[in-house]
């Protein structure tokens, strides 16, 4: 795997803390940690999210009211990553265009190359017409 890319020291610290206690280093407690990293507020209501003696997911946590705009977008991800979880009847809540719409984007693609990293690997660079001209080729 790649080096990680932390939104902040306390995030970071979070990820390894909650991966200790978790017990299991999967990718699906990598990506779920991961995400619920990314914000302070999440970081701190993590076990409204999950149950660590039961080893899964509260998605009753989405609704409870110290979610943000931005948590809740987070903790749809994390929830998605985890086993694909979208709430009946409002799906389309966890599609990207709605949850991809805030500034912890950047750090949701991580989450998703730890979720799935057979996937997401580095491909080589793309030869454009404009790198051909620049060596004289056609």
């Amino acid at each position: 795997m790649s080096e990680i890319r932390f939104s902040s020291k306390e995030h970071e610290k979070f990820f390894y803390t909650m991966m200790a206690k978790s017990r299991v280093n999967d990718c699906y407690h990598r990506a779920f940690f991961y995400c619920v990293g990314i914000s302070d507020t999440a970081r701190n209501n993590v076990g409204r999210m999950f149950d660590f003696k039961q080893d899964c997911i509260k998605p009753e946590g989405l609704h409870e009211g110290w979610q943000t705009g931005g948590t809740v977008r987070l903790t749809r991800l994390a929830l998605n990553l985890w086993n694909g979880y979208a709430e009946q009847g409002d799906e389309r809540m966890s599609t990207p265009y709605e949850i991809f719409d805030c500034g912890y984007a950047p750090y949701f693609y991580e989450a998703i190359k730890m979720r799935y990293p057979e996937y997401c690997r580095d491909l080589p660079a793309v030869k454009t017409r404009a790198d051909s001209a620049e060596r004289g080729g056609r």
